[in-house]
C-alpha cells in the first residue's frame, strides 16, 4: 500500500477525486483556501518554469556536443526526425478527429469568471522570461560544446541537478494537491463533466495512436533494414512492458538493450544509442503533449492552426531533451511553451499536467518501445 500511495498516477487520481468532491460540497471558505493555494503554487511554477528549462536544457546541449560522432549525429537525427512526424502526425489526426470527437464538450475561459476569490496572492515574477531562457539555454550549451575544457560545465552540470532536485522535491511532490484546488475550481464552476469526459476519450484515443505510431516506426525501420516489422516490434514487447510499470525511461534502458541486441543490433550501437535515446527520442511524449493541447484548446474555442504547431512541435522536441530522466520532467519542461505559444492560462497548464500524468505510462512505452527502431537505423546506416 506504501508502493501504491508513492506512486503519482495514483495521487493525481486521487487529487482529481477529492477535488471534485470538494467542488460539490465544501463550504466557500475552504474552496478559498484551496484557491490561496492553487494561486500561490501556480506562481511558483511560473518562477520556476525559466529555471527547469536553462537546468534542463543547458548540460543535456553541452555533453550532447562534446562527444559529437557520426554514430551521435545519425542517431539524433532519426530520433528528432521520429519525433517530429509523431507530433505533426498527431496533430493532423487531432485535428481531423477531434472536433466531432469533442462536440458538445466544450468550455469558455476556464478558470474566468470565478465565482469566489482566494483569501491574498503572492507576487513571484519570474527571473526572465521563457523565450530568454531558451535562447540563453541554447547559446551556453552550444557555446560550452565547442570548448575542450571548462570550469563553467561543472557549474551547469550542478545547476541542473539542482533543478532535478526541485522538480522531484519541491514541485512533483505538491502536484496532486495543485490537480485537487484545479478541480475543486472546475467542479465549483460546473464545468466538471466536460472535463472528464475529453479525460476518458483522450486516454482511449491516445492508447490508440501510440500503437498505430510504433507500427508506422518498425514499418520504417523494417523497409530500411529488411526485417519483419511485426516481428521486430513483438520482440521490442518486454520494454514495453517494463516502461508500463516503471514510468520510467531510464529505468528501462537494461531491458530495451537486451531486447534490441535480440532485434540483431550490435552491442556496441546498442550500448550507443539506447541510453542516448532515453533522453532524445521523445515520439509518445510529444505525441500525448500536442494531443492534449489540441483537445483543450477546442474545448475552448482557442483558435490554432498548422502555422501554430508548425513551431510549437519542433520547439517541444527540443525544450524536452533530458526532461525524461527527471519524473514528470517533460510535462514540467513544456508548460513555459504551453504558455508562451499556445497562450495556455494557469488552470489550462494544470489541466494538462493531469492528463500527462494519467498517461505518463502509454508515453514512456512508446518511447523506449521506439528506441528499438532508431537502432536498427542507425546500424544499418552506420553499416555496423
Amino acid at each position: 500500500m506504501k508502493k501504491i500511495y508513492k506512486n503519482l498516477l495514483f495521487r493525481v487520481f486521487c487529487g482529481i477525486v477529492l477535488g471534485i468532491l470538494v467542488g460539490k460540497i465544501a463550504p466557500e471558505w475552504f474552496y478559498r483556501i484551496l484557491l490561496t493555494f492553487k494561486g500561490i503554487f501556480g506562481n511558483f511554477l511560473g518562477f520556476a518554469i525559466p529555471l527547469i528549462i536553462m537546468g534542463l536544457v543547458m548540460p543535456s546541449i553541452s555533453a550532447l556536443g562534446k562527444s559529437a560522432g557520426k554514430m551521435l549525429l545519425v542517431t539524433v537525427a532519426i530520433a528528432y526526425s521520429f519525433t517530429l512526424f509523431s507530433g505533426f502526425s498527431t496533430y493532423f489526426v487531432s485535428d481531423a478527429l477531434f472536433p466531432s470527437l469533442l462536440e458538445g464538450q466544450k468550455m469558455d475561459d476556464i478558470g474566468e469568471g470565478i465565482l469566489a476569490l482566494p483569501y491574498f496572492t503572492v507576487p513571484m515574477p519570474p527571473v526572465m522570461d521563457v523565450m530568454t531562457a531558451l535562447l540563453l539555454s541554447f547559446v551556453i550549451g552550444i557555446g560550452l560544446s565547442i570548448r575542450e575544457h571548462s570550469v563553467f560545465v561543472e557549474v551547469i552540470k550542478e545547476f541542473g541537478e539542482v533543478v532535478s532536485w526541485l522538480i522531484a522535491k519541491a514541485i512533483i511532490p505538491v502536484l496532486p494537491y495543485y490537480i485537487m484546488s484545479i478541480f475543486a475550481q472546475i467542479t465549483f464552476e460546473g464545468k466538471v463533466v466536460a472535463v472528464m469526459g475529453v479525460f476518458f476519450k483522450l486516454i482511449g484515443i491516445l492508447f490508440v495512436m501510440h500503437v498505430v505510431l510504433l507500427l508506422l516506426q518498425f514499418a520504417i525501420a523494417g523497409s530500411i533494414t529488411k526485417k519483419n516489422p511485426i516481428k521486430a516490434l513483438m520482440t521490442m514487447l518486454p520494454a514495453y512492458a517494463t516502461a508500463l510499470g516503471t514510468q520510467s525511461s531510464a529505468a528501462t534502458i537494461p531491458i530495451t538493450m537486451r531486447q534490441a541486441i535480440q532485434l540483431g543490433v550490435s552491442e556496441r550501437v546498442a550500448g550507443f544509442v539506447i541510453p542516448l535515446c532515453a533522453t532524445i527520442h521523445l515520439s509518445g511524449s510529444t505525441m500525448k503533449i500536442t494531443a492534449c493541447a489540441i483537445a483543450l484548446m477546442l474545448m475552448e474555442g482557442m483558435p490554432f492552426d498548422i502555422e501554430l504547431f508548425a513551431g510549437f512541435i519542433p520547439m517541444l522536441g527540443i525544450i524536452m531533451i533530458a526532461a525524461p530522466g527527471v519524473p514528470g520532467g517533460a510535462i514540467m519542461a513544456s508548460l513555459g511553451i504551453l504558455s508562451s505559444m499556445l497562450g495556455f492560462s494557469e488552470v489550462q497548464q494544470g489541466l494538462m499536467i493531469a492528463l500527462y500524468v494519467a498517461m505518463d505510462s502509454f508515453g514512456t512505452a512508446c518511447n523506449v518501445t521506439g528506441d528499438g527502431a532508431v537502432a536498427l537505423i542507425v546500424q544499418k546506416v552506420i553499416k555496423e
